[in-house]
This record gives structure tokens, sequence and C-alpha cells, in this order.
């Protein structure tokens, strides 16, 4: 099971609608494919069409008293699963502090999963965290989605960074530029300069667009209601070029 987490230190910047858009493309590919929304926000489990609710919370679900397998909700999408988001998860710091090897904690809840799926989303919320560090270790790769500012491309330096002085297991990280508003010139002027070999970013850009917030009116991925969209094409050619880099 390959697992990829959306992640990024920052807020507001397409994590949730990368994960959703990828997800379902990675299950009408015909991979068995889970996302676990771990934002206590839920948006990904709100586009989803499921109730933000996981029974005895996040602290019961880390320390074992609960199987994951037992909370994992079918969604309207052949082949597309979802571990639903409880509010409860704004406190899965302090139970993931109670148990043996934090850090490796969620890895060893995914674990029973692999048998039944090929691919994991890790829908993350935004933090630099015990959580965000359980992350780093049960992930494969970190999908950073990056907007095309200054201060967005330093958060990204300091992810880079924070990841070289850890000591454990470290995740590919896969960052691309999305919401670029090619109206604004700096966004023109970094998407369009940034050097790949620098920031490592992929090829891939996720264009900003209204149609991407229209999933929340939708209630759906892209390709439901606007496969034709310059957006939805974009993320088929995100997803693509993630499993070209992810081949060995």
């Amino acid at each position: 099971m390959k697992v990829f987490a959306t992640y990024n230190i920052k807020g507001g910047v397409g994590k949730t609608a990368t994960a959703v858009n990828l997800a379902y493309l990675a299950a009408a590919s015909g991979a068995r494919t889970l996302i676990w929304d771990l934002d206590p926000q839920g948006a990904a489990t709100f586009y989803f069409r499921i109730r933000a609710k996981v029974k005895g919370g996040g602290k019961k679900l880390v320390r074992g008293r609960s199987d994951p397998d037992s909370l994992i909700r079918g969604t309207d999408f052949e082949g597309l699963d979802l571990l639903p988001a409880d509010f409860s998860y704004r406190h899965m710091d302090l139970a993931l502090e109670k148990t043996k090897k934090p850090t490796k904690r969620l890895a060893r809840l995914l674990q029973p999963l692999a048998a039944e799926y090929d691919i994991l989303f890790l829908d993350c919320a935004p933090s630099i965290s015990l959580v965000s560090e359980s992350v780093f270790v049960a992930s494969d790769a970190l999908l950073v989605p990056t907007i095309p500012t200054t201060l967005s491309l330093r958060t990204l330096d300091q992810l880079r960074h924070h990841l070289d002085e850890r000591e454990k297991r470290r995740p590919m990280v896969l960052p691309f530029f999305c919401m670029i508003d090619r109206r604004k010139s700096l966004h023109r002027r970094i998407s369009d300069s940034t050097d790949s070999s620098t920031h490592g970013m992929l090829e891939t850009k996720i264009p900003y667009s209204s149609v991407v917030e229209q999933m929340g009116l939708h209630r759906a991925p892209l390709a439901v209601f606007a496969g034709r969209s310059q957006p939805a094409r974009a993320y088929e050619e995100l997803w693509r070029e993630i499993g070209t880099r992810m081949r060995p």
C-alpha cells in the first residue's frame, strides 16, 4: 500500500482539494483507495457527504481501542472509501503523546489496512506537531501544494530542512505549485521562473479557479461535475506525474 499525505505547514493552500481529487482519480483507475481525513475541520469528509464523526473519537483510535476498519465508510464512488474526520482530532497530539513510540503510532494503525487497499491518502491539518511527525513516518510521499509566493517557498524550505534534520524515516517530498492566479505578477514570475532543481517542484501546476471552490457546492471531486475544466485536467496530469515519480 502506497501512503500519500497532502501536507503543508501553511493552511489554505489546497491540501484537501488535492487529496479529494487525487483519491477519486486513483479509485477511477482501479486502485483500491482510502482517504483518512485527519483535519478536525472535516472538509474532505464533507465533500464526500459523510458525517464527520468517529465513534470513540481520536483518542480511542490512536490508543488502539478502536478498530480503524470498523470506522471506514464507503463513498458514492466505487473503490473509494473514507475514514472520517472527527472534531476530537484537534486533541490528537495529546492522545499520541500518551502512547508508546508515538511517532510510529499512525504507521502501526495503518498496517492492517495494507491488505485491503492499494493507495491511502492522509489529508492533514496545517501544523508541525506530533501528528505531523507521525504522518512523516507513516507516509511514502508528502504531496505539498505550494502557492507561488516568497513566503510559501520559504515554508517549503523550512519543511525540507526539518525533514533533513530528523533521524527517522524520511518520506519523498513532492511539492507542486497550486492556486496559481496568473493575474498576479508575483504568481506568474515565481511559477514561471522557479528552478525545479532548487525546490524540487513537480512540473504540473494547478491554476486558481472558482470551479475548485464549487466542490463545496457539489460535494464531489472536479471530475464528477467539471471534468473538462482546466483544474480537473491539471489534477489528472498531476496524478500521472506522481505515478511516474513513484516508480522504482
